[in-house]
């Protein structure tokens, strides 16, 4: 999200602005890895990132095989079918994004409340810093994939806080039956 600053007869508008769209680059190859670092943020499962990634590969590479099975081969056709593997999900990347923006997710509401005593005013800024890191990590997904990045920070913001209301619940129907 770009902020500018327009002057206009000695008053100043700020605007929030979509990323400019760039007709040349191909923003999908990031798709993988960022789809990964928002799964991450949201709740950490790099290692079912890694797996989940994996398996998608593993249905291309044999989709790619049968593909090439039916037509001939020509030289054009394995050209094509190099593009594609070089396209193909990498799970480390995947996995790696995850485990990174879980960390750093994490990392930043526990600094926060780390020093707060009083345990409603602890669970506030947890929540408010978490709130912010989300909205952060779903505007930077915007910019990096050049997507709209209202849509994509409410979204990511929302299914956070979706993940930390079920946690909460649960970590509290856990403490009471325990």
């Amino acid at each position: 999200m770009a902020l500018s600053i327009h002057v206009n007869g000695g008053t100043e508008q700020k605007q929030f602005q979509e990323p400019v769209e760039n007709p040349e680059f191909d923003y999908s190859q990031r798709g993988q890895w960022l789809r990964a670092a928002v799964l991450g943020a949201n709740d950490g499962m790099a290692i079912g990132e890694f797996v989940s990634v994996y398996t998608q590969r593993d249905v291309e590479m044999a989709q790619m095989k049968r593909d090439g099975e039916k037509r001939s081969p020509v030289v054009d056709e394995n050209d094509r079918r190099m593009e594609k593997k070089e396209r193909l999900p990498s799970p480390g990347v995947a996995a790696g994004a995850s485990a990174l923006a879980f960390s750093v997710g994490a990392v930043l509401p526990l600094l926060a409340a780390a020093f707060i005593r009083d345990h409603k005013v602890r669970m506030a800024v947890v929540v408010v810093v978490a709130s912010v890191a989300l909205m952060v990590f779903g505007v930077v997904g915007a910019l990096l994939g050049g997507a709209p990045v209202a849509k994509s920070g409410g979204r990511v913001l929302v299914g956070g806080w979706i993940a930390m209301g079920i946690t909460f619940g649960l970590t509290k129907l856990i403490g009471l039956n325990g």
